[in-house]
């Protein structure tokens, strides 16, 4: 949606983000990664986790979910999928070894719902990585084969480098959802000018997202708190003409399983509820990043000078969104919808974003946001897809769009500042 201009329609490479040509320069073939297991790490003593992976070992290929990233949103939805009736064998994969030692050490991921921890463990665990493993099998990923139901649960800049990078084990049999916060970079038209690049022949998969609603925070490795239960919604973004059947599946056990409280819905559907939560995390996360508090701690005071800062960033997305609703690059999403566009435009206006962030803000008052948790941490936050992204989208749309509040908070973001309210409402309001 950043900078909407195909290389067909331009001709240059210079009117696409810096995503897309960064992937469209690249001619090296796929990566071809080992997939370590804990008996790839040379244990002295046996792991408990060995003899779960040998119990799954014939498992159908078909049915099984890989899921790749091992954080918050990742955790959520392997114990629930794990959890179903009849569940599927379900591989985590985990971004570096430390973590597959530790489950070596302690198998299993705890989710706390209620006060109460339930810890499941019959998954699979690899990580994968292009070292060659000393001791132990030599495999591949998926054996050199299909990966067929692929769930991506990393922060949002790593998405697609991700995706990307296992294209090797994709085609227009597999099933991506992608889970992480953020407008999914796959819709049109760079999907189209990706997917022409990556997967000529329309021999794509169909990529989905998920928006998930769910508020949860880190306890440590393989340890979360579900805090506010919440929902799903999962819908296309660039599904594959030839095959869209194929995402039956994958989107049929993510509604079914317990506790995310899924449901399908169409594409312009998906985009209007990715546009929303995106609002929700381009104001909330930021603002308690740079406050260090809880996001409850925001809401205090209707009328208070964190309400003031609020309304100016929500103004702001609010005529980004707008322009972008009205803009030509937005017809093929909203091909489907049924709803007048100028009532969806409403949708967007300030004051309808300002009950969008209070009613979320109520619901998940008592937890600290996904940017709160990145600074405390020392992670790399993910600013550039919330709020950068609506830069850029305003940069796109029409340069005189202001949204000059949002770049402060994501240089104050970007240098990890710490303020109080006052300095804040200093920083980021317009002077009387």
């Amino acid at each position: 949606m950043v900078r909407q201009v195909t290389q067909r329609s331009s001709g240059t490479l210079r009117d696409m983000p810096q995503w897309l040509q960064t992937i469209i320069n690249d001619r090296s073939p796929p990566p071809r990664p080992y997939a370590w297991t804990v008996e790839n790490l040379g244990l002295d003593q046996p792991s408990k986790a060995i003899q779960s992976n040998r119990a799954l070992d014939n498992s159908d290929l078909e049915r099984r979910v890989y899921i790749l990233g091992m954080g918050n949103l990742g955790r959520l939805y392997a114990t629930c999928l794990a959890q179903l009736p009849n569940p599927p064998p379900i591989t985590l994969v985990v971004h570096r070894r430390s973590l597959l030692e530790h489950w070596a050490i302690n198998p299993g991921i705890s989710m706390i719902r209620n006060g109460i921890p339930e810890r499941t463990s019959n998954f699979e665990i690899e990580w994968w990585t292009e070292e060659k493993p000393s001791v132990g099998p030599l495999r591949e990923i998926a054996d050199g084969g299909r990966i067929s139901n692929l769930i991506v649960a990393t922060k949002a800049q790593d998405a697609i480098p991700q995706a990307d990078s296992l294209r090797h084990y994709l085609d227009s049999e597999s099933t991506v959802v992608f889970v992480q916060n953020g407008v999914n970079r796959l819709w049109p038209p760079h999907g189209e000018a990706y997917n022409a690049h990556r997967y000529p022949g329309s021999t794509h998969p169909n990529w989905l997202h998920g928006v998930t609603m769910h508020g949860v925070y880190s306890e440590g490795p393989f340890s979360s708190v579900h805090a506010s239960p919440a929902d799903v919604v999962i819908g296309p973004v660039c599904p594959n003409q030839k095959q869209p059947e194929k995402s039956k599946y994958l989107t049929g056990l993510i509604t079914k399983a317990p506790h995310l409280a899924g449901r399908a819905v169409p594409r312009s559907q998906l985009w209007i509820l990715q546009l929303e939560k995106l609002v929700i995390n381009m104001t909330i996360n930021p603002l308690t990043a740079v406050l260090r508090v809880k996001n409850g701690d925001l809401f205090l005071d209707p009328n208070g000078e964190i309400s003031k800062v609020i309304d100016i960033l929500l103004k702001e997305t609010s005529n980004v969104l707008q322009a972008l609703l009205r803009h030509e690059s937005s017809r093929t999403i909203l091909r489907d919808n049924e709803v007048p566009l100028e009532e969806l435009v409403q949708r967007f206006s300030a004051s309808n974003l300002r009950q969008l962030i209070y009613r979320i803000g109520e619901k998940v008052k008592h937890n600290k946001s996904s940017m709160f948790q990145d600074i405390e941490s020392g992670k790399q936050t993910e600013i550039k897809d919330f709020n950068g992204w609506l830069v850029e989208t305003a940069k796109f749309l029409d340069p005189s769009l202001d949204v000059s509040s949002h770049k402060i908070l994501i240089g104050l973001v970007e240098q990890r500042a710490k303020l109080d309210e006052a300095e804040l409402s200093r920083r980021l309001l317009p002077s009387s």
